[in-house]
């Protein structure tokens, strides 16, 4: 199965600094700060909503084609990509910009001062499918996450032209874009991926009622948090897949992208929805166990182990054959 994910590839640096802001922000003085803090540590980890999804992929033995833009910078991250498994060929390089960064400096008190530079992103606009379409041989779906807003967009009224199956997932875009390019995103779309709280923001933006959304889209994928995951079609019952059993905390970020990555590995190997939920849930729990994005493996006997403790035998064999 080709699937081409469009989306942010960025890279995420992250500093802590050994004491509270608060001590150096001056009450009455906060029109004029001028200030600046030593950290004591800084890590550099791979990110990018487009990248995680396709890194999970990779875990999992696909070959997604990734689609996206980036600086000159990029070369150490692509390779780090192309050895998990991820197409980059149809990843556009920008002339004068960086890959977009996140930058991030968390206090004791966890408190954060962040900043995020958009760099070569705001080029992705200017990205064709068909070509990428063409190089491949064909397309069998696109999933369309967190980018630049108008490269959503682009890709969106393009699938729809060319009769691409796409996946919308508008995540942190939701707060950029309006109602207007909300309903043009979704609708028409093969899947719909949003979180609880994504979900009821997309209602009020678009106007759309639950069942108004489920008439639009083909599948809707809500991730619940601790609950799991939900699964909607139009005219049936909502199916809840719960999550696999964690055995520790230790970071939440890109968990998000981890069940995507699961759910598209499963659905390209013929899975079942259910069955495709429930490996999108072993990639959260790798993920949220992890200290990054792009930091965890996947052991297939450990992955069995794992879905048999949570799920079951029965339910288990059928995710076996997604696992690569």
């Amino acid at each position: 199965m080709n699937t081409v994910l469009t989306g942010s590839i960025a890279t995420d640096h992250l500093m802590t600094f050994p004491g509270r802001f608060r001590d150096s922000l001056l009450e009455g003085s906060l029109d004029k700060v001028s200030v600046s803090f030593l950290v004591e540590d800084l890590v550099v980890r791979r990110g990018g909503v487009a990248a995680n999804i396709a890194y999970g992929m990779g875990q999992l033995g696909c070959h997604p084609v990734l689609v996206g833009a980036v600086g000159q910078d990029f070369d150490d991250y692509r390779s780090w990509l192309e050895r998990h498994g991820v197409d980059t060929k149809s990843v556009h390089v920008s002339e004068t910009a960086h890959t977009s960064r996140f930058l991030c400096t968390t206090d004791t008190e966890l408190n954060q001062i962040a900043s995020f530079y958009a760099g070569a992103m705001s080029e992705a606009r200017n990205i064709e499918l068909a070509p990428v379409a063409s190089r491949i041989g064909g397309v069998d779906l696109v999933v369309i996450s967190p980018n630049d807003p108008g490269a959503m967009i682009r890709h969106s009224d393009e699938c729809r032209a060319e009769g691409f199956a796409f996946m919308a997932d508008p995540s942190q875009q939701l707060a950029w874009l309006d109602g207007k390019d909300l309903r043009r995103l979704v609708e028409g779309a093969a899947y719909l991926a949003t979180n609880e709280y994504e979900r009821d923001l997309l209602g009020s933006k678009t106007g759309w009622t639950d069942e108004q959304v489920l008439d639009k889209v083909g599948v809707r994928f809500t991730t619940v948090g601790a609950r799991g995951v939900e699964i909607q079609r139009a005219g049936e019952d909502p199916v809840l897949v719960p999550v696999v059993a964690e055995t520790a905390k230790v970071d939440p970020t890109g968990v998000g992208d981890a069940f995507r990555a699961g759910v598209l590995a499963g659905i390209g190997a013929g899975l079942s929805l259910p069955a495709a939920a429930r490996l999108g849930n072993l990639l959260a729990v790798y993920v949220l166990e992890s200290a990054g994005t792009q930091e965890y493996e996947i052991e297939r006997q450990d992955a069995i182990r794992r879905l048999t403790e949570s799920y079951g035998p029965a339910a288990a064999a059928e995710v076996v054959p997604a696992l690569g």
